[in-house]
């Protein structure tokens, strides 16, 4: 990953209001190898290239961790502790899912095979779009851990392209429309 992108992430991430008091929180939660990634940290990106507001068409924060314990109610106690520490609106904006959890899952949502991960930023490898596979994590000593496994190229020039690591999702088509009504400005790569 680019040392200038990842510089100028890092600067954007800093100065979105919302996003810092989310990734302050996350961190308070104190979940197992967590991040904050995909549209919280992405469309931050894309506002601040095209001159938006930094909320603007955020619609959650996906907050990712690993944890062993593969188990619903498991899951559902970080869901619940999220819910009472984060405050409105958050609260009701903070998606928190265990990483280990989604390979029991996701075939039957979405079509298509999906092997166990090893770690939260694994999964960043994992999504529709390389643009998309992005991670932030606020430390304890305020710095900010960045997991990108495509690089940040993709991010910085707006270019939604299919994953090379997956089959085409099902639903490309409807998100990179959602995508492209929010922000016309970004590339679409057709597979």
């Amino acid at each position: 990953m680019g040392r200038m992108l990842k510089t100028r992430l890092e600067e954007i991430v800093r100065a979105a209001p919302t996003l810092m008091t989310a990734l302050r929180h996350a961190r308070d939660l104190d979940l197992p190898d967590w991040l904050v990634v995909s549209g919280a940290v992405y469309q931050r990106v894309w506002n601040h290239l095209t001159g938006r507001d930094p909320d603007y068409g955020v619609r959650d924060y996906d907050l990712a961790y690993w944890d062993a314990d593969t188990s619903y109610e498991a899951e559902d106690v970080f869901i619940k502790q999220a819910a009472a520490l984060f405050p409105p609106p958050l609260n009701a904006l903070v998606e928190v899912r265990n990483q280990a959890r989604v390979h029991l899952w996701f075939e039957d949502h979405f079509g298509e095979p999906y092997e166990p991960l090893a770690n939260s930023a694994e999964a960043l490898s994992r999504f529709v779009a390389p643009a998309f596979g992005v991670g932030v994590r606020l430390e304890k000593d305020d710095r900010l851990t960045i997991e990108a496994p495509f690089g940040l190229e993709d991010l910085f020039a707006m270019t939604l392209r299919p994953n090379p690591n997956r089959q085409l999702a099902r639903g490309w088509e409807k998100t990179t429309t959602s995508a492209r009504n929010r922000w016309p400005e970004v590339k679409i790569v057709q597979p």
